[in-house]
């Protein structure tokens, strides 16, 4: 049987010729690398079982928040929170996904945790700028021109859409040009930019043509408008006209830089 090699016998020396200390000192780095090898694994079985399989980590509450028209009960059964889920394993953007197609009256959502046991539902309606008659109800039309519901009373302070396009050649052209859904962007345009104020006291935005818009007032008072062009400068000008001209019964911003009234 061969002995020992040269090799062997110097590792031999080697570990003999160790002092006791410091053979102690790498069998204790040994033990505590294992040690903590062995918390972190159970650290995050642990997690993992609180996150999931305990029963303190699940939906308990689901709260709303800014709702309006909506109700707080209409956006909980739209939204179907899995109430008793791991809190953890709830799709939030799911959820969202829902509401939105569920409820097209909700422009903005956010769903969030409330940990420990909660889910939060904070909502943003849309607000309607326009509103189009059809077949005795009332749609409504917000700033981006989505028709985001149909109501049976007309919601106050919003103006009603009359799309009239004259029979003139210029204003068929504009149609054919445009189309119908074009020129009712320019209405929602012109609509979005009319002054607070102003937009209270509007009751019909007539459309007929592209650059032949204008406002009939509930005073009686009408607005040529123009295109949906310009609207901020128009809409500064107008204010200004109506506090020049209190009296006056009709306005002219088509050219904000020439504006004129007319009328007591």
């Amino acid at each position: 049987m061969a002995g020992p090699t040269t090799a062997e016998r110097g590792e031999r020396q080697q570990e003999s010729s160790d002092p006791p200390l410091a053979r102690r000192l790498r069998v204790r780095r040994l033990r505590t690398m294992i040690i903590l090898l062995v918390v972190l694994v159970l650290l995050g079985a642990g997690s993992v079982w609180l996150l999931y399989g305990s029963k303190w980590l699940r939906v308990e509450r689901v709260s709303v928040s800014g709702t309006r028209v909506l109700t707080p009960a209409q956006v909980l059964e739209a939204a179907d929170v899995p109430v008793g889920a791991p809190l953890i394993s709830v799709e939030t953007d799911a959820i969202e996904a829902r509401l939105r197609r569920k409820l097209p009256r909700i422009d903005v959502v956010e769903v969030d945790r409330s940990w420990p046991r909660g889910i939060g539902l904070k909502v943003a309606e849309r607000t309607p700028v326009l509103i189009v008659q059809k077949d005795g109800k009332f749609i409504e039309v917000d700033k981006k021109g989505v028709r985001f519901a149909t109501v049976s009373v007309a919601p106050k302070g919003v103006p009603a859409l009359e799309l009239t396009v004259s029979r003139s050649s210029s204003a068929a052209a504009s149609l054919r040009r445009f189309g119908e859904a074009r020129l009712m962007r320019e209405a929602v345009r012109v609509a979005d930019a009319l002054p607070d104020a102003v937009a209270r006291g509007t009751q019909v935005v007539k459309v007929r043509s592209y650059d032949d818009i204008s406002l009939v007032l509930s005073g009686g008072a009408t607005v040529a408008w123009g295109s949906g062009e310009k609207g901020a400068a128009k809409a500064r000008t107008l204010t200004a006209l109506m506090k020049a001209s209190p009296d006056a019964r009709y306005f002219d911003v088509s050219v904000p830089t020439a504006p004129a009234s007319s009328g007591s």
